[in-house]
């Protein structure tokens, strides 16, 4: 993929993930946030909490399954989007709906168990934001960076688990989100069953140079018998 298509799909990206906050600030100008706008604006960042989190789980089963990489160069800045929405959901939730009383918000993430999860879910999320960049993957490690950033597949389950408790009955559209999930997790469980059935490369490779080794060790001992 050129430079230029890689700002132009980048850019997309920062346009749709932005796109839902630019309609809230509209619609808190034009006082057209319904009857109760905390409530709204709670779970309308937190629906585009989790449609951007399934986007980023979603660029490395797209590469699985149709062999096309550059979807994970889109990997890290959708994570942070989801950081992003995700921290101001918290945060309307803290500031507007609670206004910094914090025994009631205590109270409230050990009695309610949707906001258990979500409040969870969010901490799983900091380390992987505050880790994100570069530098840090340096500092860890490639192998201990990757075992760290597993943790998403946790947060996404108790995102899952946060929404549908939350859901209204006759509301479905936490259970195609469960669904989507269901999907992106079950495309890596079967790539990683995969490969341990055929076995990583440099292992096939090992076993192969093995292999190897016997048949000539035999072959001479072949021909070194009368």
């Amino acid at each position: 993929m050129s430079r230029r298509a890689r700002i132009v799909l980048k850019t997309a990206v920062w346009g749709t993930c932005l796109s839902p906050l630019a309609v809230l600030l509209y619609q808190f100008q034009t006082d057209n946030l319904g009857a109760n706008p905390i409530d709204y604006v709670t779970r309308t960042l937190g629906v585009w909490t989790f449609r951007i989190l399934l986007a980023s789980l979603a660029m490395t089963p797209l590469r699985l399954l149709f062999g096309i990489s550059w979807p994970i160069t889109l990997r890290r800045l959708l994570g942070l989007f989801a950081f992003f929405h995700v921290s101001l959901h918290f945060a309307v939730w803290i500031v507007v709906d609670h206004f910094f009383d914090w025994p009631e918000m205590i109270a409230d993430v050990m009695k309610r168990p949707y906001v258990t999860v979500g409040f969870l879910a969010l901490t799983l999320l900091v380390p992987l934001a505050a880790t994100s960049t570069a530098r840090m993957v340096k500092r860890l490690g490639a192998a201990n960076w990757k075992r760290l950033h597993k943790l998403v597949y946790v947060a996404a389950v108790l995102g899952v688990l946060h929404f549908l408790w939350l859901a209204k009955k006759g509301v479905n559209d936490p259970y195609w989100y469960a669904i989507a999930l269901g999907v992106l997790l079950g495309i890596r469980l079967w790539d990683w069953a995969r490969r341990v059935v055929k076995g990583r490369p440099g292992q096939r490779a090992v076993a192969r140079v093995g292999a190897l080794r016997e048949a000539v060790s035999d072959k001479q001992g072949e021909l070194a018998s009368p």
